[in-house]
Parts: structure tokens; C-alpha cells; sequence
């Protein structure tokens, strides 16, 4: 199998679920890496590797096809668009952009340039929700005319790099609200309209113990950092197929005991996993079945049941080299950053934003696949 020539940008947290996952996929070969902060980068060449670069020299490397690009969400816009000037395939971590105009100039970039673009999450790809999928896709539930997801708690008010969490450019839904908008997609189709209120539940957070370095010179352990963004989100999303979903996503609850989401259909009810994760569990309910027996839980389908962060760039450039298209693709992560956004818009308006946006269904994956493989 023909191997795609990778390098990362970014050195982050979220980059060793990446590089320990790319090992899986056989035909990513992630040959190099890069952070602003050099020694960041070093230290990946030292546990997986990859050649420490300069972001500038990984973007000159005429060896790399495709970047993936694991900067904070600011950057992802700048650092997408340097890799289609360098004639690089780019995929991202979520979320697609911070702003609706600067995603749309990396759509058109890539058109111009015939590059592939793709994004994050990919966890629609795990076994839990192509299994989920199956299920709506095989009728189980009938036609699906509503359901919930729920994405709330008091957010990482206490990690070191809090302050990151409630300032422009995240906030609860958008850190976390791309699992959720994407698996609805990837099960129910494009949607077309938002409608929502949001909230900022107070001006300031506290932090804990620990301060990281990036803003030790900003607070002090126990201090106050402001927040900067709404940190309450709860809306409809109308979708094309005539389903009609609630999401509440917040860092405003203490506790709660929904599930992630719940999908509601003629012919019964099912319960996904949490879409952050790639497993189960799927569980499932029939309008024949006893009520007092409750859900059933339905075995994995489909394998990547298993942390498989990776497997949107692996699927891309598998599609790159059999001329298909990708399944984590710009235009499904355009139109989920679109209905992310049209929370807030509607919130500010009072009244129902219809999405400009749209994007194919992904295909699912074959079933049988072995460990690490894309396609058949």
C-alpha cells in the first residue's frame, strides 16, 4: 500500500492521540512535525520519530503531501491556508474556523489550488456511530422525527489552561459542540435552520491550582481570568430529512443524567455513545417491545472501536489516491461550524436563522474492515 508523506503542525496536547492512532492506518507515513515552540516538536521526534521541523521548513518540505494541522482554533484558518499555498492537502482539528468568511476563503483556496481539505472529528467514523447509523439507515426506528443532544457541565473551569476555554473562539459549543452537530449530520443529513437562545452565566471563572505557562504571567493559582464568550447554548436544529432536534450544550450545569444523544423515531427510540469517543454504548428500544424491559444494548457493527483519532486524515488520504471523495470533508465541516455559529446569530437576532450551507451525507464505512484499513 502506497503511503501518504504527513507532517504535523502543532505539538499540543491533542497531537499524541494522533501520532500514537496514525501508527494503526498503513498508509500514513507521518514523517515530520512542527510547533511554534520548538522543543514541543523535539520531543515528538523523540517519542514517535517524526523529524523536528520549523513551521516554515515543514511547509517547504517537498516529501509532505498532506499537513494535518493541530493548532489552536485561531490558527487553523492561517495554518490551513499556508498549506494550500505550499500545494499541500490539509486536514484540521475541529472546528473547521472561528469565522464564518475565513472558513469560506479556505473552501475557495482549495478549489483554486485542486487540494483536498478536511476536518475534524472523525470519531462518526468508530464503531459506535456507523453502527448507530446502520441502525437509522436499516429502518430500525423508522423515520427519525426528533431527538436530543446534550453536552453540558461546568467545563474545564479548573485546568491549567482554563482561560483558553472562555475566550473568543470557544465556549462550549464550539469545543465541544463539533462532536455532536457532526454525528447528526452524518446520520440525519444536512439541516436547515437554527433556532436558539445563549447566555453568559457570569464574567469571571476561577482557576485551580495549577496555572500553565502560556498564562502565568497573566494569573495566579486560585485567580480570576474573565470569560470572554457565552458559556450557554440551547436550540433547535431543523434538519432537511423533517427531523427536529434540541441541543443544549453548556458549561453552566454541575450534573445532569441525559444521554449524549437520543434519537427519537416512528417504530422506537435509540440511544448514541458519547460522540466524543469511538465505541459504544448503541441501545436500542422498539415500539413492540415491553416497556418494563427498557433499552437494548446492540453489538458493534463496525470495528475502530478504539482511540482512532486519525482516521479522517487516513480515510482523505486513501480518497486522494483512489479519486473518491473523503468522508471528514471541508463541506461537512463547513456546514457544522455554520450551524454552530447560527446559534449565536440566532440568539442575537431573536429569531430562526436558515442555514446558507449544505454538504452530502459521508459514506459509511464498509463493514469487515481489518484493524487499520479504510476501504475494502
Amino acid at each position: 500500500m502506497e503511503k501518504t508523506k504527513v507532517g504535523v503542525v502543532g505539538c499540543g496536547m491533542i497531537s499524541d492521540f494522533y501520532l500514537s492512532a496514525a501508527k494503526r492506518f498503513r498508509n500514513l507515513d507521518i514523517v515530520a512535525c512542527a510547533d511554534i515552540i520548538h522543543s514541543r516538536a523535539e520531543a515528538k521526534e523523540a517519542e514517535y520519530g517524526c523529524k523536528a521541523l520549523s513551521c516554515e521548513a515543514i511547509m517547504q518540505d517537498p516529501e509532505i503531501e498532506m499537513i494535518i494541522n493541530l493548532t489552536p482554533p485561531k490558527e487553523h484558518t492561517k495554518v490551513a491556508m499556508a498549506a494550500l499555498n505550499a500545494g499541500k492537502h490539509t486536514y484540521s482539528e475541529k472546528p473547521f474556523g472561528v469565522d464564518i468568511e475565513d472558513a469560506k476563503q479556505v473552501l475557495k483556496l482549495a478549489k483554486e489550488k485542486n487540494l483536498r481539505v478536511g476536518c475534524a472529528p472523525d470519531t462518526f467514523l468508530g464503531g459506535g456511530l456507523q453502527t448507530a447509523r446502520k441502525l437509522v439507515d436499516d429502518n430500525w426506528i423508522g423515520k427519525v422525527k426528533s431527538g436530543t443532544a446534550v453536552v453540558a457541565s461546568r467545563g474545564p473551569e479548573k485546568w491549567g489552561h482554563a482561560p483558553f476555554f472562555y475566550d473568543t473562539g470557544a465556549g462550549p459549543l464550539l469545543d465541544m459542540g463539533p462532536y455532536y452537530v457532526t454525528a447528526l449530520v452524518n446520520i440525519l443529513g444536512p439541516a436547515k435552520s437554527v433556532t436558539a437562545v445563549t447566555l453568559k452565566g457570569s464574567e469571571y471563572r476561577t482557576l485551580g491550582a495549577k496555572v500553565s505557562e502560556e498564562y502565568q504571567d497573566k494569573y495566579e493559582p486560585y485567580g480570576k481570568y474573565p470569560v470572554n464568550v457565552d458559556t450557554h447554548y440551547t436550540g433547535v436544529i431543523e434538519f432537511h430529512s423533517g427531523a427536529v432536534i434540541t441541543l443544549l450544550s453548556s458549561f453552566e450545569v454541575y450534573r445532569h443524567d441525559h444521554s449524549p444523544i437520543e434519537l427519537y423515531g416512528e417504530q422506537g427510540s435509540l440511544l448514541l455513545p458519547d460522540p466524543n469517543q469511538f465505541t459504544g454504548p448503541v441501545k436500542l428500544f422498539r415500539r413492540e417491545w415491553k416497556y418494563e424491559e427498557g433499552f437494548k444494548e446492540v453489538p458493534l457493527v463496525y470495528g475502530h472501536a478504539c482511540p482512532s483519532r486519525s482516521i479522517g486524515a487516513a480515510d482523505m488520504a486513501m480518497a486522494i489516491k483512489t479519486n473518491r471523495p473523503h468522508r471528514a470533508s471541508s463541506e461537512l465541516a463547513f456546514h457544522v461550524l455554520d450551524i454552530i455559529l447560527s446559534f449565536g446569530k440566532s440568539s442575537r437576532l431573536g429569531r430562526k436563522v436558515e442555514l446558507e450551507s449544505s454538504c452530502e451525507r459521508p459514506a459509511p464505512l464498509p463493514l469487515g474492515l481489518e484493524d487499520g484499513m479504510i476501504d475494502e
